[in-house]
């Protein structure tokens, strides 16, 4: 009798450990399970995000007559100048090229004068070849750190001192502008530096730009400098243009639109070399409207025509802007309390001047007598004026310089 009551306990005992282990087993099975289908999913989101990236690097970068390796990390594509991607806007289709523009380029016999020390990183590896045009190539670890495939290359709409912007509590700007004449021109020297960026969604520009037509479809042409690590990959210091009618732009070549005419400059390029204490290295930079094609030109350091907006792509930027900015943005989503360390400029503020601030000198516009000038009249607004401030200097030169700039996070803006 002992022996069989030692049996049952065993079975007894046996049948419960069974149960439990059961339990256990189920859990463990479905923990797995649940871990190879997540795995299974993410794969296949891993998976079909390559595809998309595969299929917009295709659609993006055009074959090329010759590569340039850049020590940067850039590759320069030299791409048949009818083959550009600006011609794959419906709009463009029988575009005929404007090879150079009707009016004259130069501003002043002072400026015409000048002479940039300011290069693109790339051309000390090569150079593109008559017939070509260079274009950044686009490389799947720039697509890798954009947070939307569809938008890249794009920012979200933004004008300074605009009551209606919904975009205004992620800029930052400290700019002058003229606005209520009809222009047809923007110029301005401006210094380069390398400010600091926290944050790769985050970025800073010194930029001009033109402006026309409501803020729910305006039409925007900008261009200057950057460090933007969510478009380009790194915080270089970048040539950059930017347009947008209505919902449609973008960066650069990364569209269609933008025809471009010079083997010699890639929109997007990294330039050097930057300022230092003394040692002001500046670019030039010009929008102007040919008044005999009505076609937007780009004009880089008075020589060398980029290329152009074709004035079929705007609804209002057809014949004229109505306001004009120069100055500096920051973009960030920390504009609050912290504030973002992100930079403008060089990182000082304006009061600090020549050497240490960012300015832009020979600020010009041009009016209808197609004359190139500073403006009768100017305001300036800076929007977070503890962050980035501005100066309007016309104490010191005949001609004034604008400063701006300043270091984000500080005492005064903490």
């Amino acid at each position: 009798m002992h022996l069989e009551h030692i049996m049952e306990k065993r079975a007894s005992d046996n049948g419960f450990l069974g149960l439990s282990g059961k339990v256990i087993l189920l859990a463990l099975f479905f923990l797995v399970l649940g871990d190879h289908v997540n795995g299974t999913r993410n794969a296949a989101t891993s998976a079909e995000r390559d595809l998309e990236i595969e299929r917009k690097l295709k659609l993006m970068n055009k074959p090329a007559v010759k590569s340039i390796q850049s020590e940067d990390g850039d590759i320069i594509d030299c791409v048949d100048i009818n083959k550009q991607p600006a011609f794959d806007h419906p709009l463009l289709k029988n575009h005929k090229i404007q090879m150079r523009p009707s009016m004259d380029g130069q501003v002043n016999e002072e400026a015409a004068s000048s002479i940039s020390t300011v290069t693109q990183l790339w051309r000390k590896s090569g150079s593109c070849p008559e017939g070509t045009i260079p274009i950044r190539r686009v490389q799947k670890s720039h697509l890798l750190r954009t947070p939307s495939l569809e938008n890249y290359g794009m920012k979200s709409k933004h004008v300074p001192n605009s009551t209606n912007d919904l975009n205004a509590r992620m800029y930052a700007d400290a700019v002058l502008l003229a606005q209520g004449f009809r222009y047809n021109g923007v110029h301005a020297n401006i210094n380069v530096w390398n400010p600091y960026v926290e944050a790769d969604d985050e970025y800073t520009s010194a930029q001009i730009w033109l402006v026309n037509g409501p803020y729910y479809a305006q039409d925007t042409i900008q261009t200057g400098w950057t460090v933007n690590p969510s478009v380009y990959g790194d915080k270089r210091t970048r040539l950059f243009s930017y347009w947008i009618s209505n919902t449609t732009g973008c960066y650069d070549l990364f569209c269609s639109g933008f025809v471009q005419t010079s083997s010699e400059i890639a929109l997007g390029g990294a330039i050097e070399p930057i300022s230092t204490g003394q040692q002001q290295n500046e670019i030039t930079l010009s929008i102007a409207l040919d008044t005999s094609s009505s076609n937007w030109w780009l004009v880089f350091n008075n020589k060398t025509s980029i290329g152009y907006w074709p004035s079929s792509l705007f609804n209002y930027l057809f014949g004229a802007a109505t306001t004009v900015f120069w100055g500096g943005e920051v973009y960030s989503q920390r504009l609050g309390t912290p504030h973002t360390l992100t930079a403008m400029g060089s990182g000082y503020f304006a009061g600090y001047r020549f050497g240490r601030s960012c300015y832009m000198s020979q600020v010009r516009i041009r009016d209808n007598s197609l004359v190139w000038k500073y403006p009768q009249w100017v305001s300036t607004y800076q929007s977070q004026y503890n962050c980035y401030d501005v100066l309007n200097d016309k104490e010191y030169s005949k001609d004034p310089f604008f400063y701006f700039g300043g270091p984000g996070r500080n005492d005064r803006c903490p």
